[in-house]
């Protein structure tokens, strides 16, 4: 069975079959809203959700945030509306302040994300559609490689998690940013372009304009499919090592006077990668916090390089041995 029919652009058919299958798991009268920027990639999802959710009952929206960092911004999410409209969704801007926690990107996406999340609450939505394109997923593989963040930051996005409560779905995650605009050429559309993704001062403008050009003059084509199956593997494998740990955690951890512990003998049997990976877990469940390997690595010897050295100050908590366990607690 295909999509192909007279007339209909390849490119179409490429983003409407994505959008059909990540569609495929709601139900009859659910309202899916469309992140809409108004750019190439967020316009081609924009319209082929318009044409594929009505067919599977679904009511369609978009949300504009306009984050107000640049000139022309509220006319940019203005033209965005229009066009969400003219495709036969409903549409509205939201008008956000960006903060400076974290640097510009870091803190435009996360008031970003507050926004839709608030919207899709509002509009009574059952999930958010997001149009992170394949090359999207590769530049985020880039940069955790860049940062040694380590196997959790090399997955890059998830394809479906979930946005305070709401289901967050990226269906483009498989296809080019190439195939988004030509879908958008081949319907008519015309997408804005946000002045930001061509400012160097972004490391992910960096990474797109002159990092993955390079690798691939370099290394030959398919550098970033390669990167997008790079991130599915290392997301299978978490996902294997978090149910492990869910087996696992039952019986070893158990609660502690302000805090939690771990019995270190059961800690030392595991394999490193799991040992270390349930530290993390304990942390993050527990505390809200994150480890970076150092710190892990400093909790891990405890476990297997114990010659009676002290507390560890660590993000939210302190980690001591006690005896037979390594316990955690609140500072």
């Amino acid at each position: 069975m295909t999509d192909r029919r007279p007339g209909l652009d390849p490119a179409v058919a490429e983003v409407r079959r994505a959008v059909r299958r990540a569609l495929a798991g709601l139900e009859p009268g659910d309202t899916v809203l469309v992140a809409l920027s108004g750019g190439a990639d967020s316009l081609a999802l924009a319209a082929a959700t318009a044409f594929e959710a009505p067919k599977r009952g679904l009511r369609g929206a978009s949300l504009t945030v306009d984050h107000g960092l640049q000139d022309g911004s509220a006319d940019a999410a203005t033209a965005a509306v229009a066009k969400a409209q003219a495709l036969g969704l409903e549409a509205r801007v939201v008008r956000i302040e960006v903060g400076a926690t974290g640097g510009p990107e870091a803190a435009a996406r996360e008031a970003r994300y507050a926004a839709l999340a608030e919207g899709a609450r509002a509009a009574g939505a059952a999930a958010i559609l997001t149009g992170h394109t394949l090359d999207d997923q590769a530049e985020t593989v880039l940069l955790g490689l860049a940062r040694g963040a380590g196997a959790a930051s090399l997955q890059g996005m998830a394809e479906a998690s979930e946005l305070e409560g709401v289901a967050l779905l990226r269906p483009l995650l498989s296809v080019r940013r190439t195939t988004t605009r030509a879908a958008c050429a081949a319907e008519g559309l015309e997408p804005w372009d946000d002045p930001h993704n061509a400012e160097p001062r972004f490391a992910r403008v960096r990474v797109r304009e002159r990092v993955l050009p390079v690798l691939e003059a370099e290394l030959g084509p398919g550098i970033a499919e390669a990167l997008a199956r790079t991130a599915a593997q290392l997301r299978e494998d978490a996902e294997a090592f978090e149910e492990m740990i869910d087996e696992t955690i039952e019986d070893i951890v158990e609660h502690a006077e302000a805090g939690i512990s771990v019995s270190a003998a059961a800690l030392a049997a595991n394999p490193a990668a799991l040992r270390h990976r349930i530290i993390r877990h304990v942390v993050a469940s527990e505390f809200h916090e994150s480890l970076t390997r150092t710190q892990t690595l400093e909790v891990a010897r405890l476990v297997t390089d114990w010659s009676g050295q002290g507390p560890i100050d660590l993000p939210g908590c302190r980690a001591r041995r006690l005896g037979g366990r390594i316990e955690f607690t609140a500072r």
